[in-house]
Parts: C-alpha cells; structure tokens; sequence
C-alpha cells in the first residue's frame, strides 16, 4: 500500500462550517481520503459528508477530539450512528471497543499521552513506543493515530521507533504542511498522514495558495513519495520514424510489462520464418505491407495491423518502396525468427 494522504475537512480541531464545498472540491481533484471531527457540524451535516464521500467510493474518517470520557464514548457512538470506515484517535480503548463491537469500522487511537485542545502528544519516546505496542497488541485496534508533529520529541526519531514497533498501520498528524514532513513519514514507515488546516488556510508551499491547488500539490507530491508518477510522454510516429534510416532493423520504442513496441521500415522481401513461442501484431503505419502465409497473402493498409501466431511461417513484404511498421511482440522475440541471415539483429537500438 502506497503512503495514504487524508484530508481533514477541520480546522483549530473542529470540523469547519463549509465542509462540504471542500469536499466537493477535494473529490474532483482525487481525493480518496476524506476524515472530519464530530465537533463543528451538527451530526445530520456529518451524515451528509459521510454519504457524499462513501457515495465517491472514498474513504471516510472520523478523528475523536478526546476532552473527556464521556465526549470520547460519543465520538465512538458517532462513528457508527454516521457510518464512517475508520476511527481516529482517542485514547479510552476500554470504552471504545465494547462500543465499536460488532460494527465495520477499523480503531485506530491515539498512542501516547494526549493532553489539551488543539490536541499535543507528550511522553518520551520510549513511552510513546510502548504505549503504541499495548494497543496494537489489543484485538479491535487495526492500527494507530500518531500525533508526531504535536510532539515535542525528535519527531522523525519517534515515527521511525513506532512504525519500527508495531505491525499495524501508523497515520500521522500533527500540523503537517511541507513536502519535507510527507517524505519524512515515509521514510519513517508511515501507512499515511493527515492535513486539513494547511491545504484550507493555503500554507502548503506551492504556488497558489486556493484549495483546489493546494490539494492537487499535495497529491502530486504523495504521487512521486510513492513512485506513481509516470516518467513517459506521448510520441509522434511520424517524428520516430524519421529518426532512422536502415530497413528490417527493429527499434524498441517503448515496453509494456515483457512486450516491446518496436518500430521497423521494411524494404522489399523480408525471409521466410516463423517464432516458436512468441506471437506477433504487425500495424501498418504507412505504406502497404503483404504478409506471405503458406495458405494465403493478406494485404494490411495504412491503419490496419494483422497478428501472426508463433508457430505460424511468414514472410513480410514491403508493397510500395519503405513501409512502416509498429510491432507489438515480447521482448525476447528475435526479428527473423527461427531463420538466420545478414538481416537478423539480436540488439536492437532504441528510439
């Protein structure tokens, strides 16, 4: 599972009045994390928010503003009167579980000692870590909400000594707001983060400081943490094609998985041969191609293409003076099969 980004719909630990124009605004950007406090809207509004996210196939979370037991044991019972997948935060587990039995939504508290409001995390690191390891030792607790950057220890020392301790997913919050913390929560073993104020209030350093971009640097950020940014661009056949000259010479032009796009100019007769296991997709880009079988000849257009099994002898012909080809084959697929002449190319060049 990649580094998760959750979007808290909050600020100052309430969830915010116009909560559900961000949501809208953080769905159309591709948002899949959406989490919100049962404090600042009433709890018809939060129902709201819960169907509109569950509605986009999203995930849902509800983090407990913990002042006391009984505010706690209500946040739990909110949990499951709104329906949301996931419970954050919290520290009373005693009274939580007996309350979230039997419902579909995964625990994850708050390890440590939480004191105050806006929420601070205190205790050393040691007792940070064994407070995380008594409660994912607990059955009903799938994992846990650390409040790292509200801590006044070593915060890349304390995520590193809790993921390292316990098995279980750890999300961090805490006033995230640089592309720095994110990479540090992944490197520390992170399952995800949370940030909610910085994308609202526009401190996230990006350009603009509007939700919509904050939240779409953010994404893109996590896109490249977690290696879901893709390094290719669109190619021009005509542009490839003049990049070389030589005929019955393969040039890979890109790789899907173990089959290979090569590009190929055909002059004239090629020989005749056919591939023990490999399969091949000859598409005509320009010119005309005849392909010779023992029981036919077809002729393949401009546009058109012609798939030719392995084990099936053939024999390509250019019909005008160069034809250009696009082939689709695996990569180990030799060009001229099981023949060999002055033509067959063991290492092909890329274009």
């Amino acid at each position: 599972m990649g580094l998760r980004f959750i979007f808290m719909l909050t600020r100052n630990d309430r969830t915010v009045e116009d909560a559900a124009t961000h949501l809208g605004t953080a769905l159309s950007v591709g948002v899949r994390h959406i989490g919100f406090k049962d404090i600042g809207l009433p709890i018809e509004a939060l129902k709201a928010l819960n169907e509109t996210i569950k509605g986009a196939d999203a995930t849902s979370y509800l983090e407990v503003v913990s002042l006391d037991r009984e505010s706690e044991m209500a946040s739990a019972k909110a949990a499951i009167e709104i329906g949301v997948d996931v419970l954050l935060g919290g520290t009373r587990i005693d009274d939580v579980l007996p309350i979230l039995k039997g419902a579909s939504i995964q625990y994850c508290p708050f390890p440590g000692r939480i004191t105050g409001h806006p929420s601070v995390l205190e205790g050393s690191i040691d007792e940070i870590v064994a407070s995380a390891k008594a409660l994912t030792a607990r059955d009903g607790v799938h994992g846990l909400d650390l409040l790292a950057y509200r801590s006044k220890e070593n915060v890349p020392e304390l995520m590193k000594a809790v993921c390292a301790a316990v098995s279980k997913p750890v999300y961090m919050a805490g006033s995230i707001d640089t592309s720095e913390q994110i990479a540090t929560v992944k490197t520390a073993g992170g399952a995800g983060f949370t940030i909610g104020t910085a994308a609202l209030d526009g401190k996230y350093p990006t350009r603009a400081r509007d939700v919509p971009s904050q939240l779409a640097a953010i994404i893109q950020d996590v896109a490249r943490l977690n290696n879901h940014i893709s390094p290719f661009h669109k190619k021009n056949l005509d542009t490839a094609f003049g990049g070389f000259a030589d005929a019955w010479s393969p040039k890979i032009a890109g790789q899907i998985n173990d089959m290979q796009i090569k590009l190929a100019k055909f002059e004239g007769e090629f020989v005749w041969h056919f591939h023990e296991r490999e399969d091949e997709l000859f598409f005509v880009h320009k010119g005309r191609l005849l392909m010779k079988f023992r029981d036919r000849d077809e002729i393949i257009e401009p546009g058109e293409f012609i798939i030719v099994p392995h084990g099936v002898e053939h024999c390509p012909v250019a019909l005008d003076d160069t034809c250009e080809v696009v082939l689709l084959e695996p990569a180990a697929t030799l060009n001229t099969g099981t023949a060999r002449d002055e033509r067959t190319v063991s290492e092909l060049g890329h274009i």
